[in-house]
């Protein structure tokens, strides 16, 4: 890539900081500018994943051969300066984020970003923070992106009113400070091991470190790696996610479904680089603990959608198991099961994404009682935010179809996440299942996390149909909830990409498995880093 080209990879983190930037010289009345601001930033991002991602595949020229694009902030060389990857796996990664967030915001122009201060400024810094954790090539600089994503989403969940949310959120915000102290501690123990923070430094320097020095080191992964396991969503240390997920507003909780895989991406990229097969006495480490870590993970949260009513608590618990059956995989490792395990990331975020969506207007026929405080209160009044009351701030009329819309686009999630055919989900599944039985002999955790994924999904088809029995197929006295097209649009997009991953499944498939490759070879993502081109010449 030459030209300007050679600099899009830093424009998912620039362009969402400097619109963010420029949003904070309008005050609240001028929200229309802010949201023409908003969308056509998020659409970007659409754009310049998609090409970043057409560039990991190397298809800008003919014959070009896929790579690993890395770039030099400041002209400092890696390991000295900040340098930021653009693989197949980042590029994923920044396209699952961009689509989730253009639909979560245009649904947010419903009404929900009127119900408080700085929606839009919040947000994009989110996505800034998103975007520099999949593309960063540094773990401090990784430190220093999770600390953006946090501070915007401590924003974004208290986005509203409700005594709830503010006590749920204060809950949030603890247990994400006390993390960020644990990944500094897992910072400092490996550097006063090896010396560097680049991870491709990292992968080069950690074959080679002494015997004695190796259990300090595993001692400094074990701590990072429980920072991430907590913003995975990792039981133990998942008490928090269902009720904090289930008290934002539902276009946070819709991009929060990503959040949770920033954790899972740092858990398979630290995994593959620093304790691959070629790590020397580090490789394997922690494995064990992550398939009993998933397995854990998965029981716990299809418990959960079992014992729990609520829409907004069975979608929390489900993050869970999709969590706990990606850290499995991790675990058990393998370059098919690792492409089967994208396939089903990138399935599962969009339809968890979709069902935070229709969950609101879905519950807006509910009884009062049945509803958490804080998910659907109406927007409050007031001179700052430009804000009026709920009746008065309902968007579209009364659709004859309205039922006919939710239900339909409610029972594709559900088919979607029970793994039913012929969805996304099920092809997802299958191939975890599928790349399970590649081995001549089948380990007994292979079997287990069988037996999970088949249970998991049966608790969710029964949890999600009972609610939609309670919710949409009973009858009502009240008059059916009001949608608009603002509403419907997204989750139409949402529910169209997962159509598509099952339309596509074939060429999309065959992009996660030479993603999986790339990871397991590690030579790539080393050497873009080690030869990244300063100033036109190329890094000896």
């Amino acid at each position: 890539m030459t030209g300007w080209m050679q600099h899009l990879i830093v424009a998912p983190i620039v362009l969402p900081i400097a619109v963010s930037a420029l949003m904070l010289a309008f005050n609240e009345r001028r929200r229309p500018l802010k949201r023409l601001l908003s969308l056509a930033t998020t659409a970007g991002l659409i754009l310049i994943a998609a090409l970043l991602l057409w560039q990991a595949d190397g298809r800008f020229d003919v014959g070009a051969r896929a790579s690993s694009l890395a770039y030099l902030l400041g002209d400092w060389p890696a390991p000295f300066g900040i340098v930021l990857v653009a693989d197949r796996l980042a590029a994923l990664m920044l396209l699952i984020t961009s689509v989730l967030g253009f639909t979560s915001l245009f649904y947010a122009l419903a009404r929900w970003d009127r119900s408080g201060p700085r929606f839009h400024v919040l947000f994009l810094l989110l996505l800034a923070g998103l975007n520099g954790a999949f593309l960063t090539g540094d773990i401090f600089n990784l430190f220093v992106f999770f600390e953006v994503l946090l501070a915007a989403s401590y924003g974004l969940i208290l986005h509203g009113s409700g005594a709830e949310r503010t006590k749920t959120s204060l809950h949030y915000i603890t247990i994400n400070i006390a993390t960020s102290l644990l990944f500094l501690i897992g910072i400092a123990m490996i550097y006063a091991v090896t010396g560097t923070l680049n991870m491709a430094d990292l992968a080069m320097r950690i074959p080679a470190v002494p015997a004695g020095d190796l259990m300090l080191l595993e001692a400094g992964a074990a701590v990072l790696g429980v920072a991430f396991l907590v913003k995975s969503g990792a039981w133990p240390l998942s008490f928090w996610l269902p009720r904090t997920y289930a008290v934002a507003a539902p276009p946070v909780a819709a991009i929060f479904a990503i959040m949770t895989k920033v954790g899972i991406y740092i858990v398979l990229r630290l995994s593959s680089l620093m304790f691959g097969d070629a790590s020397g006495g580090a490789a394997g480490f922690a494995d064990q603990w992550l398939i009993w870590a998933g397995f854990a993970t998965m029981l716990f949260g299809t418990l959960g959608i079992l014992a729990t009513r609520t829409l907004t608590r069975v979608a929390g618990h489900y993050v869970l198991v999709s969590s706990g059956t990606l850290l499995a995989a991790i675990g058990i490792g393998g370059q098919a099961l690792t492409a089967a395990l994208l396939f089903y990331l990138f399935s599962s975020t969009l339809a968890v994404g979709a069902l935070y969506l229709i969950i609101e207007p879905v519950e807006r026929n509910a009884d009062e009682e049945d509803m958490i405080a804080g998910i659907a209160e109406p927007v409050f009044d007031d001179e700052y935010t430009g804000a009026v009351s709920g009746e008065e701030n309902e968007v579209g009329v009364v659709i004859p179809g309205t039922i006919a819309i939710l239900g339909g686009g409610f029972i594709f999630c559900t088919l979607l996440l029970a793994g039913l055919p012929p969805l996304s989900g099920f092809i997802a599944k299958f191939a975890i299942i599928d790349a399970l039985f590649d081995d001549s002999v089948i380990m007994p955790t292979a079997w287990i996390l069988i037996a999970l994924i088949i249970l998991s999904g049966l608790a969710t088809l029964v949890a999600l149909t009972r609610a939609g029995i309670d919710l949409l197929w009973t009858p009502a006295e009240d008059s059916p909830a009001r949608l608009s097209i603002i509403e419907v649009a997204p989750i139409g997009v949402l529910l169209a990409a997962c159509l598509a991953l099952m339309v596509g499944a074939g060429p999309l498939y065959r992009y996660m498995e030479a993603t999986a490759a790339v990871l397991a070879e590690r030579s790539s993502y080393i050497d873009a880093v080690r030869l990244a081109p300063r100033g036109g010449e190329t890094v000896p």
